[in-house]
């Protein structure tokens, strides 16, 4: 089997704090594998230096000579003075600047530049690949290729990293938590292009059903040693229970086996001066090999939760919209005891704005909101903590209560607290500018549980938190006796914890939809297979027409076509981004209405330019 990198014996640390030693393994041609560790153990520095990103302080990488590898961050380095066209094209791959250049040309006036634009387009048999880079960008709503990168939300900017590595097609793809940032029609699509995907992969992601549906090789790291499993997700999940389970029953053998040793040694008489040495030699054997057995760290959430009263929180025909821009319309909805409900929908369908007016952070349109007396909201935000980074872990507890109380009633301290959300002594005084991403998503989800809350509201938990950490919130979640919104694209969180959806559609309707989230999405599925059947056994109707010999296209025409073509898409995202902005909750009343009307002249603008591109279209 060829082997695309090679890892012999690698060791990091930064200070005293060791992320990986002497740890060895390969990637090899043709495989999809994924890395699971804990947060804090180094993934992300483990995959810079395989890509020469970083270097190791001890071991070596090795790499196959002459194979392209393409590396997405999470937060992705781009050129911010750079256009999209310029980013998105950005390749050593001759076929890629050659459909680089006919965008280009396309968007010129250089009569001459086009023709020859055209013309290395049909030698070097481009239009199939120009296409499918048309398709890709397309999927991942990139059309505004003119856009100066730097004017790009963090989002946009991953999307952007996204469709560069696809259209070069490396041999091999390394994608540190590529789903974050994506919605969940994008992650769909992207786990389908995956599936089908020649590269070879690698690949950090908290995501399981994307590790599920696409990886056939599990590498974990665990206490600094690296176990291989061959095959996906549930196959990982499996062999891993046995090998703990082996594991633990050996150790037990040589706990029992040492028992017997250890009471040998004590009855042997004062009077003899040696004693066997080989028995001797395997009671310290013994007792190193009884120490070793696998005890996995458990978060623990057990905070205690506040009385809920009768009334929870009760909706009555809620409106909200900016201007032309209508997201809510006449929406009821009374919330039950220990009711579990995700929110479902695409970016910019008011999501953020229903969880603003049921928090009160934004006002209604029309409409009213009840809330029971007993209610408080813990609501944990996907933009995370607003906290000085020089501030130790210790005082962000303790500004909020030296003392918490469980929901047994036992109390703790604030290091005692801390020590149950994994953070041992050594980390209390840590800066929390130190934390990993991971760790300082952890910590945030303590400020907000240990405030009692009895109305759970969480938006984008998943982010950054391991698969382990992940376990233990879905347990908790499943078993928290108040209410709780979520707001995730982990498809399998979701599935896990929630037991309704509320469906956010293109029409300001909110569809509520008994079930998981995977119900819904097999049933829209169904649906939509369906109409696509019956849009294909509907045969027009067949009309005796006057052949008319239609004008062809002339070629200002034809440019001007093509101009059209690319203006669309892009004014459709600047009408998106001000929606979304408009929907954000932080403008002041005269910067809504200076929006509103620039959203109106965009929607203008829309219109007329698709009524010359269906004119133009008609002589084609």
């Amino acid at each position: 089997m060829i082997s695309y990198i090679q890892a012999e014996n690698i060791t990091k640390s930064f200070g005293e704090l060791v992320l990986f030693e002497d740890i060895s393994f390969s990637i090899n041609k043709d495989r999809k594998v994924a890395i699971i560790a804990k947060n804090g153990t180094g993934k992300t520095s483990l995959l810079n230096i395989l890509t020469g990103n970083d270097t190791a302080d001890e071991g070596k990488v090795t790499q196959k000579n002459g194979i392209t590898i393409g590396y997405l961050e999470q937060s992705p380095h781009v050129d911010n003075s750079k256009t999209v066209i310029e980013q998105v094209f950005n390749s050593a791959n001759k076929i890629v600047e050659i459909v680089s250049n006919y965008e280009n040309a396309i968007g010129g006036d250089n009569e001459k530049e086009m023709q020859e634009a055209i013309e290395q387009m049909d030698f070097y048999k481009a239009w199939d690949y120009e296409a499918k880079i048309k398709q890709i960008l397309t999927q991942l709503k990139i059309t505004n290729l003119k856009q100066k990168v730097g004017e790009l939300s963090g989002g946009q900017k991953k999307r952007l990293a996204i469709a560069n590595l696809l259209i070069n097609e490396p041999d091999l793809l390394i994608l540190d938590e590529p789903t974050n940032h994506l919605d969940l029609q994008l992650i769909e699509w992207l786990e389908e292009y995956m599936q089908k995907s020649k590269s070879t992969l690698l690949m950090v992601t908290h995501d399981r059903y994307f590790l599920d549906r696409i990886c056939n090789e599990i590498i974990e790291i665990d206490n600094n040693t690296v176990y291989k499993y061959n095959g996906n997700y549930s196959y990982f999940l499996s062999k891993r229970a046995e090998r703990v389970q082996i594991h633990n029953l050996n150790v037990e053998k040589a706990q029992n086996l040492l028992r017997t040793e250890l009471d040998w040694v004590r009855r042997m008489p004062k009077a003899r001066g040696t004693k066997a040495k080989y028995r001797l030699d395997n009671f310290d054997k013994l007792k190193e090999k009884s120490k070793g057995k696998i005890i996995d760290e458990k978060l623990e959430l057990n905070i205690k939760t506040r009385r809920t009263g009768k009334k929870i929180l009760e909706l009555y025909n809620i409106s909200k919209g900016y201007g032309d821009l209508k997201l809510i319309k006449n929406f009821s909805y009374k919330f039950n005891f220990n009711e579990k409900i995700g929110i479902v929908g695409n970016n910019g369908s008011g999501k953020s704005t229903f969880l603003n007016l049921i928090t009160e952070s934004i006002e209604l349109d029309e409409g009213r909101i009840e809330k029971g007396k007993t209610i408080v909201f813990g609501y944990y935000k996907q933009t995370g903590m607003k906290i000085s980074p020089d501030k130790k872990v210790i005082e962000v507890i303790k500004d909020i209560a030296e003392v918490i109380t469980l929901g047994n009633g036992k109390q703790l301290s604030a290091l005692q607290f801390l020590e149950n959300f994994l953070f041992p002594s050594k980390m209390h005084y840590n800066k929390v500018d130190t934390l990993s991403g991971g760790e300082k998503r952890r910590l945030y989800l303590m400020t907000v549980l240990m405030k009692n809350p009895n109305f759970l509201i969480l938006d984008e938990p998943t982010n950054d938190l391991d698969i382990a950490t992940l376990n233990v919130l879905e347990n908790y979640l499943i078993n928290f006796s108040g209410c709780l919104i979520i707001v995730s694209h982990d498809r399998y969180f979701m599935d896990k914890v929630v037991d309704t959806l509320f469906v956010f559609e293109k029409n300001e309707q909110i569809n509520n939809f008994i079930g998981t989230y995977s119900d819904y999405y097999f049933q829209k599925k169904e649906k939509e297979k369906k109409e696509k059947k019956n849009n294909i056994n509907i045969k027009p109707v067949q009309q005796k027409s006057v052949k008319i010999k239609k004008k062809k296209l002339s070629y200002k025409e034809k440019k001007e076509f093509e101009i059209i073509e690319k203006e669309i898409p892009m004014l459709e995202i600047k009408k998106k981004e001000i929606e979304t902005l408009l929907n954000s909750g932080k403008l002041n009343h005269t910067e809504i209405a200076e929006k509103a009307k620039e959203l109106a002249k965009i929607k203008d603008t829309i219109d007329e330019k698709e009524m010359i591109w269906l004119e133009l279209s008609e002589k084609m």
